[in-house]
């Protein structure tokens, strides 16, 4: 009979972060948390099958946001629905301003996994048809969702030259470009990162 194969999947222990001070939400306050949560010695790979159903373990999520400013130094945000095909069936039909996914065992013999696996990621999903600058800008906790209370979202945003940015996968329908206070007044319609994102680095005031 053949072997199943099961997915492994970089997770932290979620004691970790209370030590690390927790938060619930937002915070921009990366250096407080990423060298320890990306420190080998804090991650494990444990099966996704069953960390999706384990709140002790957090499994650690890049989530990348991509953003124009034209010439006139208007912003404007990627944004995308997720199809029925996805992975996670509790995001099904919810839109999102993230790219993300989780870090793999396979990610796990290159120099740094993490970033491996953001990049593997990013292949997988879409085209990036433009120069950008990246940057970490915070992290997401969201203990308050089912989907939430098992992962961490580790926050890159892309900015771009030009805004170029397709679909490599089938299961991201409905994407483009637009501004935030568009996306912020269909707040409603967004899975929750997507929701904590949009209020935490766009909102104004």
């Amino acid at each position: 009979m053949a072997e199943t194969h099961t997915e492994q999947v970089l997770v932290i222990p979620t004691h970790l972060l209370h030590e690390l001070g927790y938060f619930q939400g937002f915070t921009a306050n990366v250096g407080r948390y990423l060298e320890e949560l990306q420190n080998p010695r804090n991650a494990s790979y444990r099966p996704r099958s069953e960390m999706e159903q384990d709140p002790s373990f957090k499994q650690l999520i890049p989530y990348t946001i991509f953003r124009y400013k034209d010439s006139a130094g208007q912003s404007f945000v990627f944004h995308y629905t997720r199809g029925t095909g996805q992975g996670e069936a509790r995001l099904h039909r919810k839109r999102s301003i993230g790219i993300g996914g989780h870090i793999s065992v396979d990610d796990a013999g290159t120099p740094d996994p993490y970033s491996e696996g953001m990049r593997r990621e990013l292949d997988e999903e879409v085209v990036i048809d433009s120069p950008y600058r990246e940057q970490c800008v915070g992290l997401i906790n969201d203990d308050q969702t089912e989907v939430g209370k098992v992962h961490l979202g580790v926050v890159h945003l892309l900015d771009l030259e030009r805004p170029h940015v397709r679909p490599r996968e089938t299961e991201i329908v409905a994407a483009g470009f637009a501004p935030p206070p568009e996306l912020l007044a269909e707040m409603a319609a967004f899975e929750s990162w997507s929701q904590i994102c949009l209020k935490a680095l766009f909102a104004e005031g």
